[in-house]
């Protein structure tokens, strides 16, 4: 088996594992025996404990920035609709462990812990053009569609972790439902055409055309 496909396939049983199990106080000692292979064979693959965390968050955030555009990118869907499936989607309780270990790794790399700061790179940003498209097809100009993805992930970011930390699944789901209604008039009425939209899709995601 090549090197990238064994990492991938660790990297998948890892990402189960955690978000079956959670975190806890697990070691890499513990995850290696929950997914069938050596402390030796994490290490080698992914150095540490926090590479292996660093590499957990990164593979989990691009399946959610797919899951993102999968889901709110079709041009019959509208804003609101879309904002709360994906809030539906990214809130669910079978996803907190991620979520929680999104935040403590995000927390190391803010204090500069190598290797999590690698993390930084690109953390925002990934989101922010994802969550900038979205806004375009929605309809907004694609300037005011930055600030507004920015805007975005910084909200579902800061509710997550709200979640997180006090359980309080019906006043933070309230308190997304409210800033949704709050930004829905943003782009009450208009709705690009079909061509339009692509025009305004490509250019966001620097294209030419």
């Amino acid at each position: 088996m090549a090197h990238g496909e064994a990492r991938q396939q660790l990297l998948d049983a890892a990402i189960e594992h955690v978000s079956t199990h959670g975190l806890a106080d697990l070691s890499l000692r513990q995850l290696a025996s929950a997914v069938g292979t050596s402390h030796r064979m994490l290490i080698h693959h992914f150095g540490s404990k926090e590479g292996l965390w660093v590499a957990i968050v990164r593979e989990v955030e691009r399946r959610q920035q797919v899951a993102l555009a999968e889901m709110v990118v079709p041009l019959g869907t509208s804003y609101a609709a879309a904002m709360t499936a994906w809030w539906q989607h990214i809130s669910d309780p079978v996803l907190w462990p991620n979520a929680a270990l999104f935040f403590e790794v995000y927390g190391q790399a803010l204090h500069g812990r190598p290797p999590t700061s690698e993390l930084l790179d690109g953390l925002v940003d990934t989101w922010v053009a994802g969550a900038q498209a979205m806004a375009v097809a929605q309809g907004i100009a694609p300037r005011q569609a930055a600030a507004f993805a920015r805007l975005g992930v910084a909200v579902v970011r800061g509710l997550l972790l709200d979640l997180l930390a006090t359980k309080d699944r019906a006043g933070v789901d309230a308190a997304f439902d409210y800033w949704v209604t709050v930004t829905a008039p943003s782009f009450a009425g208009q709705r690009p055409s079909r061509a339009q939209s692509a025009r305004d899709r490509r250019k966001v995601a620097g294209i030419p055309g």
